[in-house]
């Protein structure tokens, strides 16, 4: 069923090339296309194109498949085109002529843009109580270890004394503006584009400031050629905001990895979290960070994906925008797994206390002994060479101490500062507005 169809056959290769993967995608879809559908059919009774009996039919049956939907049960049947078709195909089959009045005004273009957004807003959601929950875990860490120890590098040489708060509390502030990147695309996404049509409008009379209410949009999308043009552009957009959180994620784990082995012997965990060789019986492998090093990898990638799907085309529809969706959407949930996974994990963290007992770290000292002399009057360039000479002859004896007191560093960690930013950002996430809403819709 294909809500175009005039009548002539499509050849069955075609059909199926075209398809591609809708139908197990838009099944994702489904509970927010029926919400743009209850939004607009509420707006065509407003406008007098539905009378009150038939919005009261439609409602019903509307909010029956929104919680099939809901509940994973609503199926897109082996024929029907994709989640548009199938709910319209389902109206028709329960109310006859009634069923085929909810296309009105409405084009299968702007109906898969308020899908996607919907989708978005509630993907989104999730992502950012995700994100939530690691900044908590990140920060838990940082307090309960702040005094511990451990060597920091730069080139891959010991340079200079660090700390585990500083260490996990680095990922948290991270999150942060992953949290920003998450908060620009949410905002380019909370605009109505439901209206638009085809993608340049229509001759009745739709009240667009209605939908965008009855949805909870923040705004709409005026221009209706503007509207259509941002498919692509959003998903882009959101591309950036989890390759941002990838990026965070991927160097944490890159970092996991080292620091588990024997090597550096900085962090372990639990042998029921880690797996074995089936010829070495020794082995604690950090599996888990290597799966999400090589997942994060990949998410970073993922604007260059969605780009080279959109770039050249003109403005208007284009069937190539069907394939943001085969990026993004499994992206989302890619995403979702692996900022759970690394909270878990980070639960049953350990870490070592005496890693700096090791002689190979006394050099991590000599700055400290830099400054120790500098407080004693010698000059920095002095001090410097004085004690790069005790390195040389193999006479330096540092004092193990630190005394970092400024902010950020290892005596000041400035964690509230830090939930104080971060409490920043997510006062900017409306989630309420069209969570109201979509309860209104389907009540």
């Amino acid at each position: 069923m294909k809500l175009w169809d005039k009548g002539t056959p499509v050849a069955q290769l075609v059909e199926e090339f075209t398809v591609g993967r809708d139908r197990e995608l838009d099944a994702w879809l489904a509970p927010y296309d029926i919400l743009g559908t209850l939004a607009h059919i509420q707006m065509l009774h407003e406008i007098g194109l539905l009378e009150k009996e038939e919005l009261g039919s439609l409602q019903r049956e509307l909010r029956q498949l929104y919680d099939q939907a809901r509940a994973g049960s609503f199926v897109i049947e082996q024929g029907v085109e994709d989640v548009h078709s199938q709910v319209e195909l389902e109206l028709t089959r329960r109310l006859g002529d009634v069923g085929k009045k909810v296309h009105s005004g409405r084009s299968r273009n702007d109906q898969v843009l308020v899908d996607l957004k919907l989708y978005f807003l509630a993907e989104i959601k999730e992502l950012t109580q995700h994100i939530q929950a690691l900044f908590e875990q990140l920060l838990s860490l940082s307090e309960q270890h702040k005094a511990v120890l451990m060597p920091g590098y730069t080139h891959f040489q010991v340079a200079m004394p660090s700390s585990f708060g500083l260490w996990f509390g680095a990922y948290a502030e991270s999150l942060i503006d992953d949290l920003h990147m998450l908060l620009a695309a949410y905002k380019v996404v909370n605009q109505n584009p439901l209206g638009s049509a085809a993608g340049y409008g229509s001759s009745f009379p739709l009240d667009r400031s209605l939908t965008t209410r009855l949805l909870g949009f923040k705004t709409l999308s005026y221009n209706v050629v503007y509207a259509q043009m941002g498919r692509g552009k959003t998903e882009k957009l959101f591309s950036f905001a989890l390759s941002s959180l990838a990026s965070t994620l991927n160097k944490l784990a890159t970092d996991v990895c080292l620091f588990m082995s024997q090597n550096f012997g900085f962090i372990s965990f639990p042998t029921e979290l880690t797996t074995g060789s089936s010829i070495m019986p020794h082995k604690k492998n950090p599996d888990v960070f290597e799966i999400l090093r090589a997942k994060s990898n990949r998410l970073q990638s993922l604007p260059a994906q969605i780009g080279a799907i959109i770039s050249n085309l003109p403005s208007g529809y284009h069937r190539d925008l069907q394939l943001t969706k085969e990026s993004l959407l499994p992206a989302i949930a890619d995403t979702k797994a692996c900022l759970h996974i690394t909270t878990f994990m980070l639960q049953h963290i350990e870490v070592n206390p005496h890693i700096l007992d090791a002689p190979i770290y006394d050099y991590l000292f000599s700055v400290e002994e830099v400054n120790r002399l500098v407080l004693q009057g010698v000059p920095f360039r002095d001090a410097y060479k004085q004690v790069g000479r005790a390195i040389a002859a193999g006479t330096f004896k540092p004092q193990k101490k630190v005394n970092h007191q400024h902010e950020g560093s290892i005596g000041r960690l400035c964690l509230d500062e830090i939930r104080q930013k971060w409490l920043a950002v997510r006062r900017e996430f409306d989630f309420e507005d069209w969570e109201t809403a979509w309860n209104q819709l389907v009540s």
